[in-house]
């Protein structure tokens, strides 16, 4: 047992472990390790818990300094009697970014607990500080998933919006406890991931202001305080010293059901803003390090929130990755969505590098090895790298180009057919192939993640509810949010009664999830859109702690057959490999994929064409036989007449789904109740249809 050297102001201490970053207990007390490069002294503030004022301040000697780590055994503190947090001296020159500031009390970066977060809604009046946390959870043998990218089906869902509404019925709403509760319904939806929107500590009041009388928060959670802690208030339970149990017993309990769990994490800013900004963590041990600085000392604001991380400094890259392994590991997740990640891949004067480090030693991090990576591919600095995404070939990305191109093409923008071709055969203008994946280099099977909603935008119900925004509730006069949104209300601005408008709307919701299951890449949707749940034409709700933001269940019981459309596609794309990713060569001798005009004969697609199809081809080893699908789009509004495929003596085609429904409103048909189709089909108005082939048994 290592004993202590010295004592400081009463407490017995020596030098600590250098390289444990954080505050870890012991049987004999507490190790305390924080590093600051321009720092030049460092004091260690112990407070009892929910108290302002510290009990005990303990300079770190200089002695207990190797490099620019100061690390310190305090012996005797137990976990549960204290809260801790730092003062750093050191110079003053903001022309050099270099704010150092004793009267500050500094939450440690790399903290796994902060304090006085529980109460969701409640208003800080304290600074902030951190607890130790005693990690006893035993996962036992929980392997990791194999599943590959191309097999996911990706549910974005908010933690707290998808229980808070009364109609949930849950016990917990709003927590990790309240979402495990939902596991069994999505379980039967059949999805096999969830994303989950940012849950690192964020204080959701740090922006808090009233409009209309309603109390308006940083709903998101995209301006995080605590990179290693997970969100406190969405914990139904207390959790003294073992902060994160909760959420590691939602995490086992989704991959017991087979659901993998991804994270969207906010590594492109923090919650300190600029100038103005709050001054509680990064800007007191380092503001010059950790983040973007003009030659002035002033913030790059790439992230559009005030600051930006310098991601690829040594310091800040060691401590993203740290940080993600300790997700990795102690909390078992399966990937990491990216949130404005081409802030990841700018230097330090916040121009973008062709091999940003950071991101190669993620790609490539033991550890790492198989979470998955995915990349919003873009920043509010106007870089744009759909496509082109540094380390692609580890990474996928958000592939913004399907979601802008198939929302116009669908609701009738003709011009974007040969484009939509390209995005429902997995986007090979982006990601090195073409139809008939002639190209062995194509990364989209794993690159590519298509969406036609998340949460930043039109939920899919008001994608075809609403032409324009409707965010006058956020306080901005309607200016916040994007107005490219191409939505269309189908005759009629926001809810309605008359029915024609409603059918029509409820075809093309079927419509956009037909074609996102049938697409080559990765499909990922937003929470809700499986049974039209609206945010009633606001397309900006990061703000909106209320019925705006929080999922409205009662709408699943009243749209039960679009929830079974989704159920449907979902299965049938898990039934059919050969949309996921290319086969062996068909026995049929149908290439592997191809993009068809209304015959299919015509292996093209012309700029304005208002039908186009799309085969998928291959020889599936598991079931002995061939996987064909046929899917055809009709994106205008009268009907047309279609030629499919001659499959000869090799079998025929059968109807499997038509959005426009029969005369009996039945669109789907599960297999044994399939139509067969001998070659030609007609098509109605604005809808989809998808044909399996089948071997005739004669």
């Amino acid at each position: 047992m290592v004993k202590p050297m010295m004592e400081i102001n009463g407490f017995k201490v020596r030098p600590g472990f250098f390289d444990l970053n954080g505050a870890s207990e012991f049987s004999c007390g507490v190790n305390f390790t924080v590093h600051t490069s321009h720092g030049t002294s460092c004091d260690l503030l112990l407070f009892h818990p929910d108290e302002e004022e510290p009990y005990a301040v303990i300079p770190f000697p200089e002695s207990y300094k190797i490099g620019d780590v100061y690390s310190m055994i305090v012996y005797d503190l137990k976990a549960e009697e204290f809260e801790y947090a730092y003062c750093v001296d050191g110079p003053y020159d903001e022309k050099k970014g270099l704010l150092f500031d004793k009267t500050k009390i500094l939450l440690d970066p790399y903290a796994q607990a902060v304090a006085g977060q529980q109460v969701w809604g409640k208003k800080r009046t304290r600074t902030y500080h951190a607890k130790v946390v005693r990690d006893t959870f035993d996962w036992g043998v929980q392997p990791q998933s194999s599943r590959e990218m191309s097999d996911l089906i990706i549910y974005e869902l908010h933690v707290r919006g998808f229980t808070q509404h009364p109609s949930s019925g849950v016990k917990r709403p709003g927590t990790f406890a309240g979402l495990k509760e939902k596991i069994p319904y999505l379980k039967e939806l059949g999805i096999n991931a969830v994303e989950l929107m940012p849950i690192f500590e964020f204080d959701e009041m740090i922006n808090a202001r009233e409009v209309d009388g309603k109390q308006l928060v940083e709903y998101w959670g995209y301006n995080t305080v605590g990179f290693f802690s997970p969100n406190a208030s969405y914990a139904a339970a207390e959790e003294v010293n073992n902060e994160g149990t909760e959420l590691k017993e939602l995490i086992r309990e989704f991959h017991e059901n087979g659901i993998e769990v991804i994270l969207d994490v906010v590594f492109n800013h923090t919650a300190e803003g600029n100038e103005q900004g709050p001054f509680f963590s990064f800007k007191g041990f380092d503001n010059n390090i950790y983040y973007l600085l003009t030659p002035e000392g002033h913030y790059y604001n790439f992230s559009g929130c005030g600051n930006s991380l310098n991601c690829n400094h040594p310091v800040v890259q060691q401590m993203i990755l740290e940080c993600l392994r300790h997700w990795t590991v102690h909390y078992r997740v399966d990937g990491f969505r990216f949130d404005l990640a081409s802030i990841l891949g700018r230097d330090e004067d916040g121009m973008p590098m062709n091999n940003p480090p950071l991101l190669r030693s993620l790609a490539y991090d033991p550890l790492l090895r198989n979470v998955k990576l995915i990349a919003e591919a873009w920043d509010a600095g106007g870089l744009y790298q759909v496509g082109n995404f540094p380390a692609s070939k580890r990474w996928a990305e958000w592939n913004g180009q399907y979601r802008d191109t198939m929302r116009g093409y669908l609701k009738g923008d003709f011009w974007e057919a040969n484009s939509a071709a390209w995005r429902i055969c997995g986007s090979g203008d982006l990601y090195g192939g073409y139809y008939s994946e002639g190209n062995n280099n194509y990364a989209g099977y794993n690159s590519c993640i298509n969406f036609l909603t998340c949460h930043d935008g039109f939920t899919l119900y008001d994608l075809y509810s609403y032409n324009n925004k409707h965010n006058e509730a956020n306080g901005w006069d309607n200016t916040d949010g994007a107005n490219d949104n191409r939505s269309w209300n189908c005759g009629m601005e926001g809810d309605t009664n008359d029915p024609e408008v409603l059918k029509l709307r409820y075809r093309m919701i079927r419509n956009a999830c037909a074609i996102l299951m049938c697409s080559r890449g990765t499909p990922m949707f937003f929470s809700g859109d499986e049974f039209g749940n609206t945010k009633f034409g606001n397309n900006n709700s990061y703000c909106q702690d209320n019925e705006i933001s929080w999922i409205d269940w009662s709408l699943l019981k009243k749209n039960k057959e679009l929830f079974e459309f989704f159920k449907f596609m979902i299965a049938y794309r898990k039934k059919h490999p050969v949309i996921r990713k290319k086969l062996d060569n068909a026995v049929c001798g149908m290439e592997g994929m191809h993009a068809h005009d209304v015959n299919a004969d015509r292996m093209e697609v012309s700029q304005n064409a208002k039908t186009l199809a799309v085969s998928f081809a291959g020889y599936d080893r598991k079931k002995c036989k061939d996987d064909l699908v046929y899917v055809a789009v009709n994106a205008y509004w009268e009907e047309v007449r279609i030629t499919l495929p001659n499959l000869a003596n090799h079998g025929a085609w059968y109807l499997s789904v038509d959005t426009y429904g029969d005369e009996n409103g039945k669109y789907c048909y599960e297999e044994g109740e399939e139509i067969r189709i001998d070659h030609e089909y007609v098509m109605k108005p604005r809808s989809i249809v998808v044909f399996t082939g089948r071997q005739v048994l004669r």
